[in-house]
Formats: C-alpha cells, sequence, structure tokens
C-alpha cells in the first residue's frame, strides 16, 4: 500500500499521501474501534464492541485543512461512515462539520452533510446553494440519484473526491460529480479545519479506507499565514509560544483583511503539506543549535523563491552562523549570532518607529522584556529597514560577564559609542518576496500592549503583501482571559502570583 500510494502521488502532480500504510502514525481515534489491516485503515463496531456515539479518527498531523482537493478509496460494509472536512475537533474524538457521506445502503452516498449542524446540504445529485437561513436550496442537479448509485459498488473498493474551494464544494464517488454546493451561509460556513474520517454508531459496521492522498490549492480571496509554534521551554507567562500564536491569528481573523492563518505546535510541522499554500510562515520558536528551521533550510528557501512572505518571532531569529545565518540574512535581512548579539532583560525608554506600513497606527511604547539586540545584519544595513530602535545602556544590559548571549567586546564598544540598536527590522528582497525579525516577544503578558500587539499584526499583514491600513491592523483590548486561552501548562499557584499579573495585564491593555 506504502508503494501504491506513490504511484498515485506520482501519477497526480501535486498530491502528497497522507497515510503511510503501515499504522496509523499521524491519525488519532479510539483504539478501540480503528486499527490498520493489510495496509487499510479500519474502522469497525461490534455487537459486543459497539460505540454509543459517532466516532472519528482524526489526521492530527495536518493540524487543518482549508482549500484542497482530497482522493481516496473506501469500501464499506453496513452501516454509515463518512469523510469529514473543515471541521471542528469538539475532543474525545468526536468531530462536526461538513461530511462527504458513504452509506452502505442506498440512500447516503455522496451526499454533503453537516454534521452536528445544518444537516443535509446536498442529496446525492443536488446542486444546491445555502444562504443564511442555513437551508440549502436545490438551483440543478449534477446527476441522476439513482444512475449515480448503481455506479456506486457494494462491499467493494469505490473512490472518492472532494474539493474543497472557497465556499464551492465539490464532490465525487467513482469520477461522478454527487453534489455541488456553493455555502453562502456566512455565520454556519467554514473555511477551514479537520480531515477526520466517521464510524458510525448503531448496528455493527465495517469502514476501510487506502490511497489516502491530498493536494492544498491557493485560497481564493484570502491569504494565508502558517504559524509555526514552538513547545515549552520556560516558566508560565515566558515562552508561551503556542498561545501568543493563537491570539495574533485570532486578531488577524476578526481584522476584517482576509487573513486566514493554520498553527502547527509543537515545532516544525509533520504535516507535509503544511506550507503548500501559504502566503507567509511565521516562526515563533526556540533557536540556537536546536532551531527547528534548521534541517529545513532548502524548503524555507524554495518557498521565499517563490515569494512566501518569512517572518520571525524572539528567540525564533537566532541560528548558528554560517548557512542558517545566512539563510536569515537573504530572507530578513538579519539574524541573533552567538559571541555578536546579547539578550539582556531591560525596557527600552527611547524607542523610536521608521515610516514603513508595519509601524501604521503604532505608537512608541515601553514594555520590559528580553529585548536582544546587536544583530548580525546584511552588509551595510542592504536593503534592510530598522523599524524599531532604541539606544540600550551598559548599565541596563552589559552587566554580565561576556559570553555567548552575555557581552562580547563588540557590543561592548557599540554601546559605549551610542550606536542606534534594532529590535525589529524588515527586508523586502529584490525578488519581491518580504521577512522580518523581531527579538522581544519573551514575555507573554506584554501582548497586552496594543502598540506591540498592533506592531506584529501589521508586520505579519505586510508579510502576505496586503496594504496595512493607514491606522493599522484594528485589534481590540487584550484580558488575562485572552492570554491564557491556548496555554499548554497549567501555573504553580505558589510560584505564579495571579492578582499582580492581572494588575500588570490591565495597565498594558491600556497602554501604562
Amino acid at each position: 500500500m506504502v508503494a501504491g500510494s506513490a504511484l498515485a502521488a506520482d501519477a497526480e502532480p501535486g498530491f502528497t499521501p497522507i497515510f503511510g500504510g503501515q499504522d496509523l502514525a499521524g491519525w488519532d481515534g479510539d483504539p478501540k474501534f480503528w486499527r490498520v489491516d493489510d495496509g487499510v485503515i479500519t474502522g469497525q463496531t461490534t455487537v459486543e464492541n459497539p460505540t454509543k456515539a459517532n466516532t472519528f479518527l482524526i489526521w492530527r498531523d495536518g493540524s487543518v485543512v482549508d482549500d484542497f482537493e482530497l482522493r481516496l478509496d473506501y469500501k464499506i460494509s453496513g452501516g454509515n461512515s463518512g469523510v469529514q472536512y473543515r471541521s471542528v475537533d469538539k475532543g474525545q474524538w468526536v468531530v462536526t462539520g461538513y461530511q462527504a457521506d458513504i452509506d452502505a445502503g442506498d440512500t447516503l452516498s455522496g451526499a454533503l452533510y453537516d454534521e452536528g449542524g445544518r444537516a443535509i446540504l446536498a442529496q446525492r445529485g443536488d446542486k444546491a446553494t445555502v444562504d443564511d437561513s442555513h437551508k440549502p436550496k436545490v438551483v440543478g442537479h449534477v446527476g441522476d440519484a439513482a444512475k449515480l448509485q448503481a455506479g456506486i459498488k457494494k462491499d467493494d473498493w469505490n473512490s472518492y473526491e472532494i474539493v474543497a474551494k472557497g465556499k464551492h464544494l465539490v464532490q465525487k464517488i467513482n469520477g461522478k460529480v454527487t453534489a455541488d454546493v456553493v455555502d453562502n451561509d456566512v455565520s454556519a460556513r467554514a473555511a477551514s479545519g479537520v480531515l477526520a474520517l466517521q464510524l458510525h454508531s448503531g448496528a455493527p459496521m465495517k469502514v476501510q479506507f487506502r490511497n489516502l492522498r491530498i493536494k492544498r490549492t491557493k485560497l481564493v480571496g484570502v491569504k494565508k499565514v502558517v504559524f509555526v509554534a514552538g513547545g515549552r521551554s520556560h516558566n508560565y507567562g515566558a515562552h508561551d509560544l503556542k498561545a501568543g500564536c493563537y491570539l495574533l491569528a485570532d486578531h488577524l481573523a476578526a481584522s476584517g483583511l482576509g487573513i486566514q492563518t493554520a498553527i502547527y505546535y509543537p515545532g516544525w510541522p509533520k504535516d507535509p503539506t503544511a506550507f503548500d499554500n501559504a502566503d507567509a510562515i511565521v516562526v515563533y520558536t526556540d533557536g540556537g543549535a536546536r532551531h527547528p528551521i534548521v534541517p529545513h533550510l532548502a524548503q524555507v528557501a524554495a518557498l521565499a523563491k517563490k515569494g512566501v512572505g518569512i517572518g520571525f518571532m524572539h528567540y525564533g531569529v537566532e541560528v548558528e552562523a554560517g548557512k542558517p545565518g545566512d539563510s536569515f540574512l537573504d530572507w530578513t535581512g538579519g539574524f541573533f549570532e552567538a559571541n555578536w548579539s546579547v539578550n539582556p532583560f531591560w525596557t527600552p525608554t527611547d524607542m523610536t518607529l521608521a515610516k514603513h506600513p508595519i509601524t501604521n497606527g503604532v505608537h512608541p511604547f515601553s514594555v520590559n522584556d528580553e529585548w536582544y539586540y546587536h544583530m548580525r545584519f546584511r552588509p551595510k544595513m542592504q536593503g534592510v529597514t530598522a523599524i524599531v530602535t532604541a539606544h540600550p545602556t551598559a548599565a541596563d544590559t552589559l552587566i554580565r560577564p561576556n559570553g555567548p548571549h552575555e557581552g562580547n567586546p563588540a557590543v561592548r564598544e557599540a554601546v559605549a559609542k551610542n550606536e542606534p540598536q534594532h529590535l525589529m527590522w524588515a527586508r523586502q528582497r529584490p525578488d519581491g518576496g518580504r521577512g522580518f525579525g523581531f527579538t522581544g516577544g519573551h514575555g507573554h503578558w506584554n501582548w497586552a500592549q496594543p502598540d506591540q500587539r498592533r506592531l506584529l499584526l501589521n508586520a505579519i499583514v505586510w508579510l502576505t503583501k496586503v496594504n496595512v491600513p493607514k491606522g493599522g491592523v484594528p485589534t481590540r483590548e487584550v484580558t488575562m482571559a485572552d492570554l491564557e486561552l491556548n496555554a499548554d501548562e497549567v501555573p504553580d499557584p505558589a510560584k505564579f502570583d495571579r492578582a499582580k499579573t492581572v494588575e500588570l495585564v490591565n495597565k498594558m491593555a491600556h497602554g501604562n
């Protein structure tokens, strides 16, 4: 089956296998019901082992799917199943949303169903639209329902194809279109979500899947940002990389600028298609010698050549000199180099901002953070714009002995001369690609500061080549609850002063 999947992908340019044929690596479902038999995914219930509710096998490596073409083979014996796409993971292997229906009987195969929502959106053979009433309207037909059913093999393998492009959804079985839907229901439709396979409750049944392969396609009318979020490495409230990415993604989604996001956590995506339709990539991870991008420099270089924007935040700006550092100089114009750059905690009090779309609507601000400075930039800052600049003092930032991150003769000389130090920079490459580096972002609570938040939202939008509004990207006030949403750990009450942190967040939220 592995060989078969590879051959199928080779014969279909752009398609990538998402099931290896050996085990359920990258997939997540209740092991009581899901397994691999003879190289195929198998979901089964029996009289002795029933499921009380519909249960799903979720493609975890894929994070979310948005615009795509999916092809697979299925076989069903008894009961009902389906392929969930752009769906919502409710936890405990429960999924709701769009479903390409599969039925052992003669009624539902090929239909488009909204699991846990609006129910049938198109019967087999229907061409339909859905409006804000949540009710589908049949506007034509793609074929005769009975004839389409006659072309579906019982207890045997059938091919299924799903094409999701913007609000237009098309499903095919054995090469014949079975449902064609334009979903204009703004409040209920989904632009992205998880991909999963269904095992239905009720009578005993068995469903199998093989040759699963996907091709992501360019999004319609919107730009896509892929966040790469690092895992835990510090105490609560520091390097909350996952929560920070989700916070920024949420504000981008609410901006009205047509920005769609996907977040991969922890670290580099296992999904081989993660960046296939990305307009920009933002990396917010730990760095240095273990920077997750280092094994993937060639992949990112190829994306950069295609014009994909690339941004790095906080520790993500640090890589080792040599090929990794040279890559960063090309993509963004600068990077943190050990024994040259430094990483003190301090509070910039004389911040200046360049005139640039990234600074639209942003005012100089002052927050205590691990602001790196004395970056390694391209010679003479060629093609690099210093976005945020300040003048650190030796008394505030160079009190530690010399070390890889603590200090060095070159930085001490630069500070003694009062040379300006750049805390954020951007580059528009000759090929049109864009990149930025931002050294703040160690302290999670600082995202409550509206100017810092808008600065990064602007930078991400700029990466996608969407025009940044004159007043900057709209961003609502952030609360403690917002900041703790999507945190990947629970704080130790003995070590975390919540009342003091809430007070700090409230002050920063009002620009103080």
